[in-house]
């Protein structure tokens, strides 16, 4: 399958898309919230990776429904890589990908915080072509389309510039998801001009960034589901990414980490200076690592 026919297929079936991902935030995810037993929550990698049942049967369900809205696709979801971890390279391969992240933030969905949302993108030959980001307990819904710029329930979204007499506002990753080489990439955001915190769903951290409420994030991890949905946004927006060398982040991999995705050009290479200790040394405020998300 070529671009032309994803697009085609995008153009007559992005409202199906949109149904699927509510359909299976009302059936699957929103009847647990709050309401979930100790059975429906286990540990994956440690105590800070969590999966639940609405996360697997979620997961299930947009597989289910995206497959069959677009014939010959495949799709890689957090949950199916963790049982199969060479199902992430159909990312590499010639057809169409659905990348799914059923309950982005499970840690805040467990714990009964609304800040969660369910990631769905659309990607052909490593290019991310379309993507929808959904916090079902707030009921917002984000959607781009590359080259059609990005969207929060119908209202254009633009996230301008950073007010320049204002600390730049950068997300984090969480310490716990780093390494030790990552932390001392993370400590150049701890200078005069910047305020870092910790993430929390990284979904909803780029939609803060495609709304012009966060200046930038700065994040050490590569899963394709949880950046792929939101770099098309951020970029639609009018926003832009780089890698810790100033390349842009594959979804395919390999990238070198930390990177960044910002409000504009300017912004992001501003802390991708400083995440790769090229823009020139700063006062340290002794802040140690990102405190916890809550």
């Amino acid at each position: 399958m070529d671009e032309r026919l994803v697009g085609d297929f995008l153009g007559r079936h992005s409202a199906d898309v949109e149904e699927e991902i509510r359909k299976a935030a009302a059936v699957e995810i929103m009847p647990r919230f709050r309401r979930l037993a100790e059975h429906e929550v286990d540990q994956k990698s440690g105590p800070h990776d969590l999966v639940t049942d609405a996360d697997r049967l979620a997961e299930r369900h947009l597989t289910n429904a995206l497959g069959a809205l677009l014939p010959g696709s495949v799709v890689v979801g957090e949950e199916a890589v963790h049982a199969n971890p060479l199902v992430y390279e159909a990312l590499q391969g010639e057809s169409p990908v659905w990348i799914i992240d059923p309950v982005d933030g499970t840690r805040q969905f467990v714990h009964g915080d609304p800040g969660f949302c369910t990631l769905v993108a659309l990607a052909h030959r490593g290019v991310v072509l379309a993507s929808w980001t959904y916090a079902p307990a707030h009921d917002q819904l984000a959607t781009a389309v590359r080259g059609q710029g990005a969207f929060l329930d119908g209202t254009r979204l633009r996230s301008g510039a950073p007010e320049p007499d204002r600390p730049l506002e950068v997300a984090v990753s969480h310490p716990d998801f780093t390494t030790d080489e990552q932390k001392r990439a993370l400590l150049g955001l701890w200078t005069d001009g910047v305020a870092p915190r910790s993430c929390g769903s990284a979904g909803l951290e780029y939609l803060a960034v495609a709304r012009g409420e966060v200046d930038a994030t700065a994040f050490s991890w590569e899963a394709a589901w949880d950046h792929a949905a939101g770099l098309l946004l951020v970029e639609e927006a009018g926003g832009a990414q780089l890698t810790l060398t100033g390349a842009p982040f594959r979804i395919t991999g390999g990238n070198s980490l930390p990177f960044t995705a910002a409000r504009d050009a300017a912004t992001a290479q501003k802390v991708a200076g400083l995440l790769s200790g090229t823009a020139g040394p700063g006062p340290h405020p002794g802040t140690g690592d990102p405190a916890p998300a809550s």
